[in-house]
C-alpha cells in the first residue's frame, strides 16, 4: 500500500514525499483505524483523506461546512484526473441526481457534502445503499461551541457515521486549542482514534501588528516596502470591501482582485485560477477564501479587518509561506474593528454561552494585538504549546514598544465613561478627557462632567491605547446597540474604588 499511496501522490499531486505525519495518517485510515488530525495551515490535511480515499474500496464522503470551498477543491481535483464530485444547495436537482448516479455506480472516489445534506433522510437512504470507504469530517473545530466556527450541524455529524461502524473516520483541524480539541473527540465520539497533533511554529512567518489609522495606505506602504511584484492575500470582514480594496490597489499600480462567496461561480474559480497561476499578484478575500487553497508562494497574509479569534487568524496567516521561504503576517486593527465583531457576535444564530465564547476569543486576539512582548510565544502558548526564547522575527522583538505603568489612565477612562451614562464611544470619551468643547459634548452637558479636560497628559493616540486595553482585558464592555458605546464591568469597579490596581505589569503604545 505504502508504494501505492507514493505513487498517487505523485501521479495526481505532484509531491515527490509525505510531510510529517501524513503518511502515517494514510496507513491507519487504509487498515481501517479511525484519526484524530490536528495540523496547522500548510500541512498538507487534505490528502491525508484524499489518497486513502482513492485507494479503499468505495467513495470517501467528505463532510465539509463551505460550499465555496467544496466547489473550489472538487474542480481542483477533477483538473489533477481525481475522480471527485460534490453534493450542496446549489446544484438543480438533475445534477445531484446524475452526481448520485456517477457514485452508486462507482465512478466517484471522493464525495463532498455540506453537513446539512448528510443530516437528510434520502442522502442517509442513499449512502445505505452504496459502498463507504471512509468519512472525513473537515474542518473539526465547527463541532464545538468554543471552536471559532461553530456549526450546529456539526453537532449531528455522529448520528449519520455511527450508522457505518465499520467504516473508519477522520476529523481534520488547523486550529483547536484543548477544550476545543476534548470537545471535538467527546462530540465526533472519537476518544480511541489515533492522535496525530503537529506543533504550530510556522519560524518562516513574522508577524507584524499596527494600529488601524489609514487602513489602505498603511497596506499599500507595506507592500511597496516589503513585498512588491510578490503573491500575497489580503483578507477583510465583508464582500463590498473586497471589491472596493481590490480596485483600489489596482489604481494604484498593484495587481488585484476579489474573491468572496457572492461572486459569480465562474468568476470566482476565474480570479483563484489567476491567483493560483501568478497572473495576478494580490488576492483580497473574505474568509471565503483560503480553506484547501495550497499556493506555496504566498509572501504575505494581511488583516485590514480584526478576525474573529486567534484560530481564525493563525488559520488565515498560515497560508504564507507554505514553501518554507519567509513570509509576513501583517494586521491593522482598531477598536471599532472590536465593536463591530461585537455587533456581528449579537447578530449571530446561537445562545448566550455560544456568544460568550465568542467574545472571550475576540477579546484574546485584542490582547495579542496589544501585547508588548514576543507575539510567537503568545500565539503559540494560546494553543498549549511552548516557545523558549524571544523569536527576535516579530515586530516587538525586533522594535520593542515604549511600556509605562497604565493605572491612573485606566482610573481616569473608566471614570470618563461612568460620568458620561455608560453609552458613548472612545472618541467621544477622549474628547471629554482632552477637554474639546465639540457641540456634542455642550449639548449634552459634559463640559461640567468631572473627567472633562483631565486627560492631558496623553495624546489620542494614548487614549486609544488605554481603552484598547481596558477592552481586552475585561474592565469595559462594547454595547451591542447601533451606537456601539462602551459600558463598565463589574470588574472594574475595585478599580473605579482604587481597591484595586488595573494591570499587573504595564500598559503600551503601539506604533
Amino acid at each position: 500500500m505504502k508504494n501505492l499511496s507514493i505513487a498517487i501522490l505523485k501521479r495526481f499531486f505532484g509531491y515527490d514525499s509525505f510531510k510529517e505525519n501524513q503518511e502515517k495518517i494514510i496507513e491507519g485510515l487504509l487498515s481501517g483505524k479511525d484519526a484524530f488530525v490536528l495540523m496547522p495551515t500548510g500541512s498538507g490535511k487534505s490528502i491525508c483523506y484524499q489518497i486513502p480515499a482513492m485507494i479503499r474500496s468505495g467513495v470517501g464522503i467528505v463532510i465539509s461546512p463551505l460550499i465555496a470551498l467544496m466547489e473550489d477543491q472538487v474542480k481542483g481535483l477533477q483538473q489533477n484526473g481525481v475522480r471527485a464530485e460534490y453534493l450542496n444547495s446549489t446544484l438543480e436537482l438533475k445534477t445531484a441526481n446524475k452526481v448520485q448516479r456517477l457514485v452508486a455506480s462507482g465512478n466517484v472516489d471522493i464525495l463532498y457534502v455540506a453537513p446539512e445534506r448528510l443530516l437528510t433522510e434520502n442522502f442517509q437512504h442513499f449512502l445505505k445503499n452504496i459502498q463507504i470507504g471512509l468519512f472525513a469530517i473537515d474542518e473539526a473545530h465547527c463541532v464545538s461551541q468554543w471552536g471559532h466556527d461553530f456549526r450546529p450541524e456539526y453537532l449531528r455529524i455522529n448520528e449519520v457515521t455511527r450508522q457505518f461502524s465499520n467504516v473508519p473516520r477522520v476529523a481534520l483541524t488547523a486550529t483547536a486549542d484543548s477544550v476545543t480539541h476534548k470537545d471535538i473527540l467527546e462530540k465526533l465520539d472519537l476518544q480511541k482514534a489515533e492522535h496525530f497533533v503537529s506543533s504550530f511554529d510556522r519560524p518562516n512567518i513574522r508577524y507584524h501588528v499596527q494600529v488601524k489609522h489609514s487602513d489602505k495606505n498603511q497596506l499599500l506602504s507595506f507592500i511597496e516596502r516589503s513585498h512588491p511584484s510578490e503573491s500575497g492575500i489580503v483578507y477583510v470582514r465583508t464582500r463590498k470591501r473586497t471589491e472596493t480594496i481590490a480596485s483600489w490597489l489596482h489604481e494604484k499600480g498593484v495587481s488585484a482582485l476579489p474573491y468572496h462567496a457572492g461572486l459569480d461561480t465562474e468568476v470566482r474559480f476565474d480570479n483563484q485560477k489567476r491567483f493560483l497561476e501568478n497572473n495576478v499578484d494580490v488576492m483580497v478575500a473574505t474568509i471565503a477564501f483560503g480553506l484547501g487553497i495550497d499556493k506555496p508562494d504566498v509572501r504575505f497574509v494581511a488583516h485590514l479587518d480584526l478576525p474573529a479569534s486567534m484560530e481564525a487568524y493563525y488559520q488565515e496567516t498560515g497560508r504564507a509561506g507554505r514553501n518554507g521561504r519567509p513570509a509576513d503576517a501583517w494586521m491593522v486593527y482598531s477598536l471599532s474593528d472590536v465593536v463591530a465583531m461585537n455587533k456581528l457576535f449579537e447578530l449571530t444564530p446561537g445562545n448566550e454561552e455560544f456568544k460568550w465564547i465568542q467574545r472571550k476569543k475576540l477579546n484574546a486576539l485584542l490582547g495579542y494585538c496589544e501585547l508588548i512582548e514576543c507575539r510567537r510565544k503568545m500565539l503559540l502558548a494560546y494553543f498549549g504549546e511552548t516557545y523558549q526564547e524571544d523569536c527576535q522575527a516579530c515586530d516587538n522583538c525586533l522594535h520593542p514598544v515604549k511600556a509605562w505603568d497604565g493605572t491612573v489612565a485606566a482610573q481616569k477612562a473608566l471614570s470618563c465613561v461612568y460620568r458620561t451614562g455608560e453609552r458613548f464611544g472612545a472618541e467621544y470619551l477622549i474628547d471629554v478627557l482632552l477637554g474639546k468643547e465639540t457641540e456634542r459634548i455642550l449639548k449634552f452637558g459634559h463640559h461640567r462632567v468631572s473627567t472633562f479636560g483631565i486627560g492631558n497628559e496623553l495624546d489620542r493616540l494614548e487614549w486609544k491605547s488605554v481603552f484598547r486595553q481596558l477592552l481586552s482585558a475585561g474592565y469595559l464592555k462594547a454595547e451591542m446597540s447601533s451606537y456601539g458605546g462602551l459600558r463598565l464591568s463589574d470588574k472594574s469597579r475595585p478599580v473605579l474604588r482604587k481597591k484595586q490596581k488595573c494591570y499587573s505589569g504595564k500598559i503600551h503604545f503601539p506604533r
